[in-house]
């Protein structure tokens, strides 16, 4: 009964997730200007712009800088949080315990357990990939915001948000990992804690990816 119970409730937080994913990127790509990420483009696009209509490179630099920042601190976290997942996953013990107390309605197996960790260990491994992404883009716009378009016709103001705005994409699956995260590992204590966090974690979501 209770492997029955984990499949249902655990297939049921999946599908939610997908669900509204989904949405999301319809809305993105056909009515992009109702959402944060179609907004925060357009914005980006008109901030490179200004930058370059302006010559304001120390104002860029210093931008992008931040982000960066921003971006290496996140995927150091991940890495670190993902080999020490991995460490745990190989070496049950303590915390195993304590996730089967907390189970009241799933399966308590030694293999799905070890699943459950490794899944969660997967999305911080993608959190980290697209961090770096993110740090690889925001460097090859700092480089190309400060070339005058008079000295390469390539570097238009148009290529460099195309570009900044790949950064900002992988910025943003990267804190979708995060955010993903939280409901994988309250699968760790059953599926029902992971449906739970999945509905909260929708709620939430449907609040930032909205027109604010």
């Amino acid at each position: 009964m209770n492997a029955w119970l984990e499949i249902i409730f655990s297939a049921t937080a999946i599908l939610i997730l997908l669900i509204y994913h989904v949405h999301l990127v319809y809305k993105v790509r056909r009515v992009p200007l109702t959402t944060a990420v179609g907004i925060t483009n357009h914005v980006r696009r008109k901030w490179v712009q200004s930058i370059m209509q302006h010559g304001r490179d120390i104002l860029a630099v210093q931008t992008l800088r931040n982000q960066v920042m921003a971006a290496t601190f996140l995927a150091s976290t991940a890495i670190l949080i993902s080999l020490g997942l991995l460490g745990v996953a190989f070496r049950p013990g303590v915390f195993e315990g304590i996730s089967h107390a907390l189970n009241i309605t799933g399966a308590k197996n030694e293999t799905l357990w070890m699943i459950k960790l490794l899944v969660l260990a997967v999305l911080f491994f993608s959190a980290f990939f697209n961090f770096t992404l993110s740090i690889r883009y925001y460097n090859h716009a700092a480089m190309m915001i400060n070339i005058p378009e008079a000295q390469d016709p390539t570097a238009t103001p148009e290529t460099v948000s195309e570009v900044l705005n790949h950064g900002a994409l992988h910025y943003t699956l990267g804190m979708r990992g995060y955010y993903l995260a939280v409901p994988a590992a309250l699968w760790l204590f059953g599926p029902l804690w992971m449906l739970f966090g999945t509905v909260v974690l929708v709620i939430i979501l449907y609040q930032l990816d909205r027109e604010a």
